[in-house]
This record gives structure tokens, sequence and C-alpha cells, in this order.
């Protein structure tokens, strides 16, 4: 059952950057002009499994992975957070800028999730004794 949560914890990370990289092209190129707050509720919602997968550790991202995910995860959510500078550089400008803002829309929910868990598994110590079904190491 682990293997199989794994694998749609890693096909839904795969469409997750897919559907933000396509939706920040089209946006780039002014094709759609304005981003619908179902595009955004979807990234957020996919990105909200992912971390929920991940944070009950049967996900894409193992435990060794989540210090660098999380450090990724920052810097893609501050490089969207300022997309206003990105925006008035040609041509390339806004396609990086819709691009970032869509991925930070994406990876922010598992972020905030995995940080959780992080400091979660930063503060416990070992005599607290917690069913491994619940948080597994």
């Amino acid at each position: 059952m682990e293997e199989i949560f794994r694998k749609i914890g890693s096909w839904l990370f795969l469409l997750g950057i897919l559907i933000s990289v396509i939706i920040g092209i089209v946006l780039g190129a002014n094709i759609w002009t304005t981003t619908d707050w179902w595009v955004s509720v979807l990234l957020a919602g996919l990105g909200f499994v992912v971390g929920i997968l991940s944070f009950f550790a049967v996900g894409t991202i193992t435990q060794e992975k989540v210090p660098t995910f999380l450090i990724a995860a920052l810097m893609l959510v501050g490089i969207g957070a300022s997309t206003n500078f990105f925006n008035n550089l040609e041509i390339i400008g806004p396609y990086f800028a819709n691009i970032a803002g869509m991925l930070a829309v994406f990876v922010a929910p598992a972020a905030g999730l995995l940080a959780i868990r992080a400091i979660w598994d930063a503060g416990k110590t070992e005599d607290i004794d917690i069913p491994k079904k619940v948080m597994p190491k």
C-alpha cells in the first residue's frame, strides 16, 4: 500500500510542476490575462496532497530529502514573491515571473506541512512513545 501512495505522490508532484510551468508560460505570453481562482486552488490542493503524503512518510519527499526540499521551497517562494522585479525584464521576465509564482503556489502548502513535521522531529525526544502508525520515522 505504501508503494502505491509513493507512486501517487510522485505523479501528483510531477503533475503540479507541469501545470505550474504551463500556466506560467500561458500567462507570460499574455494568452490568458488573469489567473482564475480555480487554478490557484488546484495547484494549492495538489501541493497540500503531496505535503500530506510526505508528512506521513509515504510520499515523494523522504525524511532525508526534507531539508533540501524546504530550502528549495523557501527560495522558490521568495522568488515567486518578488515577481514585480522580473516583470520589468524584457521578453523573458513575464514568463519567469509567472512560472515562479505558479510554482510557489504549488510548493507552499507542501513546504508548510513539511516544516511542521521538521519542527516536530527536531523537538521531540525519545521519551515520548508515539505509535509508528501516527508519526512514522
